[in-house]
């Protein structure tokens, strides 16, 4: 079968399935089996794809057409300008979260300080703040050792040294951060009751779910946080606009007031930091 008629053919079979995006996801794995831009596909609609491509490709296009996650089909996605690997541990990295860089980037802050990403999943946040800004300390834990496991592979992948521990938000790291310190937060904040789509019900729940409201696991890092007599100068948290007020509400009980928002993001600085 030619890339042509295969490409027609599986646009509408995924058009079908009620897939918005059709033509564009089976371009993308076309491009991925022939190892060519899009460019060259495009161009080359004569080309005949051998008997294992056309296996390969067929079975990808029936994951798809089942609204399974692009990334999660490929085993990678694409943040802050990398790819990353992923799987059904993690979450697909989101365009929303990479305002947390882009913020990040901004802080007033030096080379001596400690980034810490909490709930890492594939690590995408913790290997691109560490890229971005390669002389700071960065960390990144998670409460599933598969995704710390995966984090790894993406830090290894680009030659970051970056240490991940296992453990729930930041007990990892309780006594352990003794430099000025930011955390980057990016928790599971869907509200129990909230409608998601079919793709996201690949995901694994308990990184997308966050209780009644969305944000109980903000509150228990907060409450973390309340303990530690090092506590960190910034904390950009990432969730729904709806709830940014609450979240606000959160921090302010804990000292901490909101200094920029933009999107999904929050950034909050503790009101006692030293200068």
């Amino acid at each position: 079968m030619t890339i042509g008629k295969w490409l027609k053919q599986s646009e509408t079979f995924l058009d079908r399935s009620n897939i918005s995006t059709a033509r564009l996801d089976s371009l993308v794995l076309l491009e991925d089996e022939c190892g060519k831009d899009r460019a060259w596909v495009l161009a080359h609609p004569e080309f005949e794809l051998a008997t294992p491509q056309l296996k390969i490709l067929d079975e990808q296009i029936k994951r798809r057409a089942k609204h399974e996650p692009l990334a999660y089909i490929r085993g990678k996605s694409e943040f802050y300008g990398r790819e990353f690997i992923v799987n059904n541990h993690t979450l697909e990295p989101r365009p929303e979260t990479e305002t947390i860089i882009d913020l990040l980037k901004d802080l007033p802050t030096n080379n001596s300080w400690t980034i810490i990403d909490i709930g890492t999943g594939s690590g995408c946040l913790a290997v691109s703040a560490k890229l971005e800004l390669p002389k700071y300390r960065v960390v990144g834990t998670d409460i599933d050792n598969k995704c710390t496991q995966t984090a790894e592979l993406n830090a290894k992948k680009y030659n970051a040294s970056i240490e991940f521990r296992q453990g729930n938000l930041l007990e990892p790291f309780l006594e352990d951060i003794k430099d000025k310190w930011a955390i980057l937060a990016n928790l599971p904040y869907v509200p129990n009751g909230h409608t998601i789509n079919k793709a996201a019900m690949f995901e694994p729940s308990h990184a997308i779910f966050g209780g009644e409201d969305g944000l109980d696991l903000y509150r228990e890092m907060f409450r973390q946080i309340n303990k530690l007599q090092n506590k960190p100068t910034y904390i950009l948290t990432e969730s729904l606009p709806f709830q940014h007020s609450e979240l606000a509400r959160i921090a302010e009980k804990s000292e901490y007031e909101q200094q920029a928002e933009e999107d999904f993001i929050q950034v909050f600085r503790y009101l006692k930091a030293l200068a």
